[in-house]
């Protein structure tokens, strides 16, 4: 191979070696983490690292946080997640649990989002043990941020409790090693609207919730006009608005039947300065006005539900914050930009920690088949924990 044939960093050598152990494990977020974690515990044991555990209620996944360092207040915190998407039903054109290298990229499920940061997280301690730290590195890898980003939260409310209060977050995820400093919040919702079965032949003697749910999906598009036409006021936005989208749609049981039910899982995308609510506001006032009271016409039991499934805030620009200013300093590259999908940066910053995101890696490959990252992403990060090292130390 073209990449065994040039001088490398050793160090590059230790990321790849820990990152195919990563993707190795299947921890699509419908499933338990906790064989990672159990490689994870040992690896921080060999290197005689003190770590914190976190379970899930449920006691099949669980976060891992980890202090390199002083263990002090004022440190920098590492964020990553070790669920990935699902791998089924995609045309990869090899095992996705499998490191494959060819050329100067490295592929898998989760290579880039986010497992080769965790790698290179981990491949570093050493080296950070031996910069003799005066402020603490901490190291949080999470569960379930392809869900609800709250796998987090657990280790977060501790901060400056049991845990050290970190000065500063970073959030790993791919922004090809540019420094994000906001991202829109997302809510996902689903929508069940419940009405009356009747034969087609006699609409008048139930409540089609399929009709209903139609106009109520209506609604929402028409919302997405709007918020189009309000727009980005800061420009820096790619789409330059707000945005909604309904992704799943289920009901009825025949043609020639009312529906009796029908649902749909839908989501809404807010520019930081933007109520992370507001759809589901809109969408309800709709209904009130304009769904139910048609729907109920001859059915006493008819009427519409939404269920709050995940709200992930959003990442406001914190412009001068001493996570920007040390970022930019790390990464080397000019100014900040701001990335269109969430993150756990927006838990972090509400949690009261100056927070950005910056990672190896390009957004344009997480969740896709034959997902890679390339080596020069994974070399420059590694040039940018040298680098936080150099400063904490």
């Amino acid at each position: 191979m073209a990449f065994a044939q040039r001088v490398v960093d050793p160090k590059l050598g230790t990321t790849l070696e820990i990152l195919e152990r990563l993707i190795s494990f299947d921890t699509e977020s419908s499933k338990s983490n906790l064989n990672l974690i159990a490689f994870l515990e040992d690896y921080l044991k060999s290197l005689s690292i003190a770590f914190t555990k976190a379970l899930n209620p449920a006691g099949d996944k669980a976060a891992l946080f980890a202090t390199v360092g002083p263990s002090t207040d004022g440190g920098v915190i590492l964020s990553g997640h070790t669920d990935v998407v699902p791998a089924a039903g995609q045309s990869w054109t090899s095992d996705p649990f499998k490191l494959r290298h060819e050329m100067d990229r490295v592929y898998g499920r989760g290579s880039c989002d986010m497992k080769g940061f965790d790698a290179i997280c981990l491949a570093m301690i050493p080296e950070f043990q031996k910069a003799r730290l005066s402020r603490p590195i901490h190291i949080l890898l999470s569960y379930d941020e392809e869900t609800t980003c709250r796998g987090a939260l657990d280790i977060i409310a501790r901060f400056g409790g049991d845990l050290p209060r970190p000065s500063a977050a970073i959030v790993g995820e791919p922004t090809s090693m540019r420094v994000a400093d906001a991202h829109k919040s997302i809510a996902t919702y689903s929508t069940i609207v419940h009405g009356q079965a009747a034969h087609s032949s006699k609409p008048a003697l139930g409540a089609n919730a399929i009709e209903a749910a139609c106009e109520l999906i209506s609604s929402l598009y028409a919302f997405g006009e709007e918020l189009a036409k309000v727009g980005d006021p800061s420009r820096r936005f790619d789409p330059p608005a707000s945005t909604v989208h309904v992704g799943m749609i289920q009901g009825g049981s025949a043609r020639n039947i009312l529906a009796k039910r029908c649902s749909f899982q839908w989501e809404f995308r807010a520019l930081p300065e933007v109520r992370q609510d507001l759809a589901l506001r809109w969408l309800n006032d709709y209904a009130e006005r304009s769904v139910a009271p048609k729907l109920a016409r001859y059915s006493r039991e008819a009427f519409i539900e939404t269920i709050t499934e995940a709200e992930v805030p959003g990442l406001k620009p914190e412009q001068g914050s001493c996570a920007e200013g040390l970022a930019l300093r790390l990464a080397q590259t000019p100014g900040t930009i701001c990335v269109p999908y969430a993150s756990e940066a927006g838990q972090f910053q509400r949690a009261g920690f100056p927070t950005v995101v910056c990672g190896p890696g390009s957004i344009d490959q997480a969740h896709q088949p034959d997902e890679y990252i390339e080596i020069a992403q994974i070399e420059a990060c590694i040039a940018f924990m040298r680098r936080l090292a150099a400063e904490l130390s």
